[in-house]
């Protein structure tokens, strides 16, 4: 069974990209995940994606999930693979690129966000099952599974996936559409939480079958014991559910150095 790990998008992030590994491995984790390192750049230059692998490597730290471009994180999550036109294409341009990445360090998890509403854009569910199908076939041949992950309506209102079962309708869609059944959901309580879900009956719905899970308190997506959610217990739930993957630490680290946001795990 996999313990956590710690997202380098959102902790850290007082450090260069490439220092951020090495710091997570001084803070005793060897696996972490990142979004789209580059949210203006779905396409980077060879060299930075090499820096990255060679920073990962150096550090023995192994990259266990990876968000596809979804422009500028953290919000308005809006995501790019519904919206029609150059977003959509920079969206594709990025796929081949990131699962190539992801296959080099042994990824096994891509997350593709949604993306928002936009009034004057039309078909944009047709497109975003398209691109996901298309998304899904990419981390198929790397032996990946596709991540459909929902957010929350009070920080993404925009986003029209914000409850996990309607995350869990979406993955089902693409694995009808590609026939590869390597679409999954990815549950994030701290989402669950905000989204003014029962978090214990979307775990044990979901956890069981459930790609990834993340984790932050609420409110203020703190570390645990920050906030009100007892993920103490929740995280033993999502075990018990049968859930031996990843947990990642996708939290903030409120002020403070990261390396001193941990002090809850020991």
């Amino acid at each position: 069974m996999h313990g956590f790990d710690v997202n380098l998008s959102i902790l850290f992030t007082e450090l260069p990209l490439l220092e951020r590994p090495a710091a997570a491995a001084a803070a005793g984790f060897d696996a972490v995940e990142l979004w789209w390192p580059w949210p203006e750049e779905p396409v980077p230059e060879p060299s930075e994606l090499a820096a990255l692998r060679r920073a990962l490597k150096d550090a023995g730290t192994q990259l266990v999930g990876l968000n596809f471009y979804a422009g500028r994180l953290p919000g308005p999550d809006r995501g790019a693979l519904s919206l029609p036109g150059a977003e959509s294409e920079r969206f594709r341009a990025n796929v081949e690129v990131a699962a190539a990445f992801a296959e080099s360090v042994g990824c096994g998890a891509l997350n593709a966000l949604y993306g928002n509403r936009v009034a004057s854009a039309t078909g944009q569910d047709e497109l975003a099952l398209e691109n996901l199908a298309f998304a899904a076939r990419a981390a198929d041949r790397i032996g990946a599974v596709l991540l459909v992950e929902a957010l929350n309506a009070a920080e993404s209102p925009q986003y029209p996936v914000t409850t996990v079962d309607r995350a869990a309708d979406v993955a089902d869609a693409v694995n009808a559409a590609t026939g590869l059944g390597n679409t999954k959901v990815l549950l994030d309580l701290y989402h669950v939480a905000m989204g003014g879900a029962d978090v214990e009956a979307a775990v044990d719905r979901h956890a069981a079958s459930a790609g990834h899970v993340q984790i932050a308190d609420v409110p203020g997506r703190g570390a645990p014991g920050t906030g009100s959610l007892p993920l103490g217990k929740l995280v033993q739930r999502v075990r018990d559910a049968g859930y031996e993957g990843w947990i990642g630490l996708e939290y903030l680290a409120g002020g403070r150095p990261s390396a001193d946001a941990f002090g809850w795990l020991h």
